[in-house]
């Protein structure tokens, strides 16, 4: 099975101390509670987080060793159940008898905010169907983490979860993400890191992008580059350590053909009138319109 959500394993989390000993007391009201847990240091999840973790009457993991860690960590004792790609059509019916019975029930991944690239999405679906409420205690999220630290825009950006391992079917992904006019974000493994990248420059063209790896652990690294320049450089060290996210920039500026846009304005002025002329040609070559009319009055002018 991949890993889920923000898919760091979790095995370097790191404690705060005292953390987790002032939340007596607090109760949950009954329904599912989406919660995102640490993608490395352990000191990234919430008070929130940590108050719902201890007062659940039962926590849902991908996997009970991790979070067992997790709350060893922070001093919590509960009941982990385990739910994943494996179990969980088996158990989802019986979770949501569960919560229909008005049980507070905690779904987290291993790291990371759940219902990204795991099957929490099908429980939270179904739970809402049957009128549960859900709850998103938000927080971590390696995807936003790469995003910020990556320094390309973040205005637009687009989850593209794991590319495929098969050649072939990752060019198709990719292929499709090519117009996407949005900064792209990808979860890859670092085996296969090398032969991604060099794909995506295939695919997507030079774009600016970034390699985030290890994210808000220790060895935390972001490697900055052009894809064939980043694609250069880990096949020529190798795989690197940890688990990786690719952020890519959006689709290249390309300028107008004004060679084409100058031939088809003189075309079609000496027939229509310099607006209509104008609109018409920018709309058949996507140049933008004010400039194509500018362009246009400078011809006219000309004549």
């Amino acid at each position: 099975m991949q890993k889920t959500s923000n898919h760091p394993s979790g095995a370097d989390l790191k404690p705060l101390s005292g953390e987790g000993k002032s939340l007596k007391g607090t109760e949950l009201a009954p329904g599912l509670y989406v919660l995102a847990t640490p993608i490395g240091n352990a000191g990234d999840i919430t008070l929130r987080g940590l108050a719902a973790l201890k007062a659940a009457e039962l926590v849902l993991a991908e996997d009970t060793r991790v979070t067992a860690k997790l709350l060893s960590l922070h001093g919590i004792q509960n009941s982990l159940s385990p739910y994943n790609d494996h179990n969980a059509t088996e158990v989802r019916p019986r979770i949501l008898e569960k919560l229909r019975g008005g049980a507070a029930i905690v779904l987290v991944s291993d790291a990371g905010t759940p219902l990204v690239s795991d099957p929490g999405f099908k429980l939270v679906r179904e739970a809402i169907a049957d009128g549960i409420a859900v709850t998103a205690l938000p927080g971590p999220s390696a995807a936003l983490t790469a995003l910020t630290l990556a320094g390309l825009p973040t205005d637009r950006f687009f989850f593209g979860g794991f590319l495929s391992a098969k050649a072939g079917e990752r060019t198709r992904m990719l292929a499709k993400l090519k117009d996407v006019p949005a900064s792209l974000i990808l979860f890859e493994s670092p085996q296969r890191l090398a032969e991604s990248l060099h794909a995506m420059h295939d695919v997507l063209g030079d774009r600016p992008a970034a390699v985030a790896r290890e994210l808000t652990k220790l060895h935390e690294e972001v490697r900055r580059g052009r894809l064939a320049e980043l694609a250069a450089r880990y096949n020529k060290e190798g795989p690197p350590k940890g688990e990786v996210t690719v952020v890519i920039g959006p689709p290249l500026e390309t300028a107008p053909d004004t060679t084409a846009i100058d031939a088809a304005l003189k075309a079609a002025l000496p027939f229509m009138p310099v607006k209509a002329a104008a609109d018409m040609i920018a709309a058949l070559t996507g140049a933008g319109r004010r400039s194509v009319y500018d362009r246009a009055v400078e011809l006219k002018h000309d004549e």
